[in-house]
């Protein structure tokens, strides 16, 4: 719910400004005088201002000014008497959204306080889109009906309708920032701005200022007032990848805003109150990170309230040809070419190879193919895959003299030992997680660990 705060002295008009802006879903906060207002501004978090110009303890216009000061973006509408026009003409001129006369038309303020909601959201969104591509900002599709995944989904669908922090985890090239954009899509928050953050492509000594902004004069450079990717974001999504990268002092700030529902920019020394809801994703194994003292504990409890983990590409393979078909689809038409079709055989390779860089590979492959491909259909000399990539079957330590039957029995001893090693080593050891790959019940893994001898 927007909050609008109502800066007015009288309590006639007080009343019936709350109670006709209320009747349309907004909350409302009064402040009686200028000074009320303007500390308001600050602690609140409000969304829209409408302040009248003459206020006891200070004026509209310095209420106009202190909410610039705090935040450029919040709209203020300013009420004034007929003969003021030319002082409200003053205050548009100081960066008031508009201004309305007395005795108000109350429908007139109710469209003034929607169209600086909607002016206030589309400067945020242009602001935001300096750093994102505008064609990623809608649902994403995601592609996949392999049990995994449609475990990952319901997960997905079950979370989102919460302000839960989620973590999720994968390898590079799952897709986590797809999932996460789908999350604030399904969540009562996809009006608000979804505002990914890369902890590890930004240098430390600028992240903070990044993620909290900076006020003018904080340091060498800063001339004028940023805000934050968490103010921008407020009521919307804040996406952290590769929070595994961040460094152990910004760890205990984020934190701190994390519990609090606050930050202070960079030279600051007033909390700024906030309301984002945290996705955070990473690449490593936290567990691992925390128990080497890398990564906070009491941060990864409170980001891992719900961990989804997304499974790599090697272990949903039967998702690889409907994969093959969407990015065919989605970059014939990007090149304006008709679509091609695939070699049953060139597909099979592609369900063989080892994704190392699983779904982002795979696109890319895809991709270099169909400028390869002068035909119609695309053939496996146009993947140009590092064939070293597919799997082999070792001889080595297979007896070859004994009869078939041994043979077998060795072969699929060693086989089977090596793709439990695999199992616990993409798992970091999570045994549990390992059977279920595999496809066994955990006591028989736990037996052919024991029987194969395989150490953690």
């Amino acid at each position: 719910m927007e909050k609008i705060l109502v800066v007015e002295d009288k309590d006639s008009m007080a009343q019936m400004l709350k109670e006709t802006i209320e009747l349309e879903d907004y909350g409302v906060i009064i402040a009686r005088d200028g000074a009320e207002g303007i500390k308001r501004i600050k602690d609140s978090n409000v969304d829209v201002v409408i302040t009248d110009l003459k206020l006891p303890k200070k004026n509209g216009l310095e209420v106009l000014k202190a909410s610039k000061e705090e935040n450029p973006l919040i709209p203020v509408i300013v009420m004034t008497a007929f003969g003021s026009i030319e002082t409200a003409v003053n205050a548009i001129k100081l960066g008031a959204y508009d201004f309305i006369t007395k005795p108000l038309d109350t429908d007139h303020l109710l469209v003034l306080i929607k169209r600086s909601l909607e002016n206030q959201r589309l400067i945020t969104e242009n602001i935001l889109l300096k750093d994102t591509l505008s064609h990623k900002l809608g649902m994403p599709k995601i592609i996949g009906k392999s049990p995994l995944m449609l475990e990952v989904a319901e997960n997905i669908q079950k979370v989102a309708l919460t302000k839960t922090s989620v973590l999720l985890l994968g390898e590079s090239g799952t897709g986590k920032e797809l999932f996460a954009r789908a999350i604030h899509f399904l969540s009562p928050r996809k009006n608000h701005p979804f505002v990914p953050i890369s902890c590890a492509a930004i240098p430390r000594e600028l992240l903070e200022s990044e993620l909290f902004g900076y006020e003018k004069g904080a340091f060498t450079g800063a001339e004028e007032k940023k805000l934050g990717k968490f103010e921008l974001a407020n009521k919307g999504t804040v996406f952290l990848d590769e929070i595994g990268e961040m460094d152990m002092t910004l760890q205990s700030k984020l934190l701190r805003a994390l519990q609090e529902e606050e930050i202070e920019r960079v030279g600051g020394i007033a909390p700024i109150k906030i309301d984002v809801r945290i996705i955070a994703a990473s690449n490593k194994n936290i567990e691992s990170e925390v128990a080497d003292k890398a990564f906070r504990e009491d941060l990864y409890y409170r980001l891992s309230v719900f961990p989804i983990t997304i499974p790599p590409l090697k272990e949903r393979k039967d998702d690889i040809p409907t994969l093959i078909e969407h990015f065919i689809s989605k970059y014939s038409a990007e090149m304006k070419i008709p679509k091609k079709d695939i070699k049953a055989d060139a597909v099979e390779t592609m369900k063989n190879y080892q994704w190392k860089g699983n779904v982002r590979e795979l696109e890319n492959v895809i991709e270099r193919a169909l400028i390869l491909c002068d035909g119609e259909t695309i053939m496996q000399e146009h993947l140009r895959l590092n064939m070293s990539g597919i799997p082999m079957h070792p001889l080595q330590g297979i007896p070859l003299d004994g009869t078939l039957d041994e043979t077998a029995k060795a072969a699929l001893k060693i086989a089977e030992s090596q793709r439990i090693k695999k199992a616990l080593e993409d798992t970091g050891g999570n045994k549990s997680r390992a059977a279920e790959i595999l496809k066994v019940s955990y006591k028989t893994l736990l037996t052919k660990i024991k029987d194969y001898g395989i150490q953690k």
